[in-house]
């Protein structure tokens, strides 16, 4: 054994010689006339290198390398992993050993693409939105400035298969194919928000869009890395917190919106002292109550008698309760090292937001005779969700030569989550979340073919909710996983291979602890019980191929196959939330039927794993001036957790055996509730209830992008996507997105550019039991862009038009879809600068 683990270490322990040695070559490409033409300002990187050079006019480009001379070099031979990128042309990858290098200049063909491939951080292994085998969609640059919004699922609403779950505007999540909530992994920079985004609706996700580098949707394979909480897919937000250069990079934005006359200030700096990079970023967004082209409500809440009554007046015109003010800031810095770096951050961000549609009303009465009251007055309490998070961050990555291990990247997060609802002014819930997390991705050496990575991670979130609406109660969470992903180039065929395995751990505490929504009353009709302690062991495995069958094209399949472990409030729920409007259950109860008397039991049956089954396919051509994405997905999820409507309501659900009790006691005990418990009579006395269950789901649809590029200025772009979501019984499942079509028509001169994009919806009339219609709609926006040089700045002067037209229209994927709509016509006018 002693002798196996020598040598296993005489493979991982690099002795390095150091030696001077360039890396030189030439990029261009071919014109239609087959001139070579070459390529200047293309970005050419030695993969996991920090530094990168750009070719001159000539398409030239010079690397110095520090080649590292090794005993065991015959063993382990050194390969460099080459990428080169440029606006308008196909990514190219190349792997050179030493000899190849020592051969001379390198040539290198481009060939042009209207598709635009980026590099995706997120996964350890060198992947770009062209090189998976299922549908990976990235924003950046100039396209992501214009595309920014104050929330994060206003932002990629509009990507391939991408809608938002639009609480209103000042809340809004991502939903990938009809997933959202715990279904779906938001992290920052590999490392997850770690918020209260996937409890509810109305909690904001807390990632800032204004000061981030690019945006990554990811699904297939590569989520395995990410774990319980991915099977839906993930977005990465990557940001420049940790700087990974010494490269002086400074830009700001000043702007503001008229559609709720909302004023925002951004700004990104980086630095390098020698070996020494820092990073600054900050931003501050303040906005009134958003207009509306219309009346908020619609038909169906007005027929609601809880709605008929002093909201119409108010509703039409604006938004009410929809102000916000935002701000935050980062600030890193790293030591870079020639093989890597290792850097630390600390960030902070705040939201303070109206909670639009729930505002509770409170009443004055005055006994007139005994049995008689009339209510004499109405203020409508302001409810408002003030949130606060400060992060830790420490990201490092180091390259080894000559070993077995061939890189090691680590990312640790701490974070420290608050979210407060306010009812005027005071707080009624707190939420907290706190969080740590280690995450060590392991890169090897390319052996029989095969490049790999071997992920290991540790999670552990303590979750707590205090006060009136505090609708799940306090729980813990240890997470502790491996993962393995694969892959190999089998001439035209790329194969990967994925496999993650999971041990969690999850303590609620019992509902009577913190549960004080519910009357003394109440809570005797609850079931009692110990903590709740659930373990859980998810695995999941995936398999994809990638075929480039000619070139400029390649064809991906996948099929994936996740576990997810129910989180704590789909589990243990009881009890009103206000940003749904609804009395939530949790599945461990029951809720049992004795003709007009229901009572809430403990349900016997062991939770279970929630199950996906994931089959893609994705079709891309990627060369000349015509190229498109066709993907189409079928996943069947079993065991799929999912809220219920029961058709009772909160009163009903906790109501007493009338043959039981005395005509006086009822009328005490009337009394005694109005006295005591009137605030939490206004909040839950006719909640709807809902109770998480489970059932077998399928998601299907179809998603599809092209390109033209019809000259060098003009570029047209059609997309379409849709979604069906129901249970394997045949019912469709509530808020599911409609089709919808899209165009896109893009003009860039020498100084300026202009855009117009329609977007049109279609009704949706595949409806989940009670749910009602939504109608189809246009959505039209402008884009304008004038670029000009100001001393050492490059200038930009924009104007954007959104909702042109000043259509009325109406989310369905929305909790709110009957009680807003989407902004009115709105100028969005702004500066940017960068140095």
């Amino acid at each position: 054994m002693f002798k196996q683990v020598c040598a296993f270490l005489a493979l991982i322990i690099v002795l390095p010689i150091y030696a001077s040695q360039s890396l030189t070559g030439v990029v261009y490409s071919k014109n239609k006339h087959a001139k070579l033409i070459p390529i200047a300002n293309a970005k050419v990187q030695l993969h996991g290198h920090n530094h990168s050079e750009l070719t001159d006019e000539a398409g030239r480009f010079v690397i110095e390398l520090d080649t590292k001379q090794s005993a065991h070099a015959d063993i382990i031979p050194h390969t460099y992993e080459l990428h080169i990128s440029a606006n308008g042309f196909q990514h190219k990858n190349l792997l050179l050993n030493e000899q190849k290098i020592n051969e001379g200049d390198l040539e290198i063909l481009m060939a042009t693409s209207v598709i635009e491939q980026l590099d995706v951080y997120a996964s350890p292994l060198h992947s770009s939105t062209i090189e998976s085998a299922s549908a990976i969609s990235v924003i950046s640059d100039e396209e992501l400035r214009n595309k920014h919004s104050s929330t994060l699922g206003d932002t990629l609403k509009s990507e391939l298969g991408v809608h938002s779950s639009y609480f209103g505007p000042v809340s809004s999540s991502p939903i990938l194919r009809g997933l959202d909530g715990p279904r779906v992994m938001i992290t920052q920079n590999g490392l997850d928000v770690s918020d209260a985004s996937r409890v509810g609706p109305d909690h904001v996700v807390s990632t800032e869009t204004s000061t981030v580098k690019q945006i990554e949707i990811l699904r297939g394979p590569a989520t395995l890395l990410f774990g319980n909480g991915a099977i839906g897919g993930v977005i990465n937000v990557v940001d420049n917190r940790v700087p990974t250069n010494t490269d002086f990079e400074a830009d700001y934005q000043v702007s503001h919106n008229t559609v709720a006359n909302e004023n925002e200030l951004s700004v990104n700096l980086t630095k390098g002292f020698d070996n020494v990079a820092v990073h600054f970023d900050a931003f501050a967004r303040s906005s009134d109550d958003y207009k509306i082209p219309g009346e908020a409500e619609s038909e169906d809440a007005h027929d609601d008698e809880e709605h008929e009554e002093g909201h119409e007046e108010e509703s039409s015109g604006v938004l009410a309760n929809t102000a916000a003010d935002a701000d935050g800031f980062n600030i890193g810095a790293s030591y870079l090292f020639d093989s890597g770096y290792i850097g630390i951050s600390f960030g902070q961000l705040n939201r303070l937001y109206g909670i639009p549609g729930h505002a509770h009303e409170e009443h004055e009465e005055e006994a007139h005779d005994e049995d008689e009251h009339e209510e004499e007055s109405h203020e409508e309490e302001l409810v408002q969700g003030d949130m606060q998070q400060n992060r830790v961050q420490i990201l490092s990555e180091f390259e080894f030569d000559h070993s077995f291990i061939t890189a090691l990247q680590t990312k640790v997060g701490f974070t420290d989550y608050k979210h407060a609802e306010l009812e005027n002014g005071v707080i009624g819930t707190q939420f907290k979340n706190k969080t740590s997390q280690i995450k060590s991705d392991l890169i090897f050496a390319e052996m029989a073919g095969w490049h790999g990575a071997l992920s290991f991670e540790y999670k552990k979130s303590d979750f707590s909710a205090q006060g009136d609406e505090a609708f799940t109660p306090a729980s813990s969470v240890e997470n502790t996983s491996v993962a393995l992903l694969e892959e190999r180039h089998l001439g035209s065929v790329l194969l990967q291979l994925g496999a993650r395995v999971e041990s969690i751990s999850l303590t609620g505490e019992p509902i009577d602890v913190n549960y004080s929504a519910l009357t003394d009353e109440q809570l005797e009709s609850v079931p009692s019980s110990d903590n709740h302690i659930f373990d859980f062991t998810p695995i999941s495995l995936s398999s994809g191929i990638v075929w480039d069958f000619t070139p400029g094209y390649n064809l991906g399949v996948s099929l994936t196959r996740s576990e997810r472990a129910p989180s704590a409030s789909e589990l243990l729920s009881l009890g009103p939330h206000i940003g749904t409007s609804s009395f939530e259950v949790g599945s461990v109860y029951t809720i049992e039927h004795d003709g007009d008397h229901h009572e809430l039991t403990l349900s016997s049956q062991k939770p279970e794993l929630e199950t996906a089954t994931n089959a893609e396919l994705t079709l891309r051509k990627f060369n000349g001036d015509f190229g498109f994405i066709v993907n189409v997905f079928y996943n069947t999820i079993d065991n799929f957790y999912y809220q219920n409507e029961t058709g009772l309501l909160s009163t009903e659900l906790f109501e007493h055996d009338e043959h039981e009790e005395h005509e006086e006691h009822e009328e005490h005990e009337e009394h005694e509730e109005h006295e005591e418990h009137e605030e939490h009579e206004e909040h839950d006395s006719e909640l709807p209830v809902y109770i998480t269950q489970t059932n077998n789901a399928k998601f299907y649809g179809v998603e599809s992008q092209f390109k033209w590029q019809v000259n060098s200025a003009l570029k047209l772009v059609l997309q379409a996507d849709t979604i069906v979501g129901k249970l394997t019984s045949g019912e469709y499942l509530p808020r599911i997105p409609p089709h919808r079509v899209g165009i896109n028509v893009n003009y860039q001169g020498d100084s300026w550019d202009l855009g117009l994009h329609n977007m049109y919806y279609f009704s949706q009339t595949k409806l989940a039991p009670l749910e009602t219609e939504t109608d189809g709609y246009n959505m039209t926006d402008i884009d304008m862009a004038y670029y000009f040089q100001m001393g050492q700045q490059d200038m930009t002067v924009f104007a954007n038009i959104k909702n042109v037209f000043d259509v009325e229209a109406r989310v369905h994927s929305s909790y709110l879809k009957d009680l807003t709509l989407l902004p009115a016509r709105a100028f969005h006018l702004g500066i940017r600068g960068k140095f």
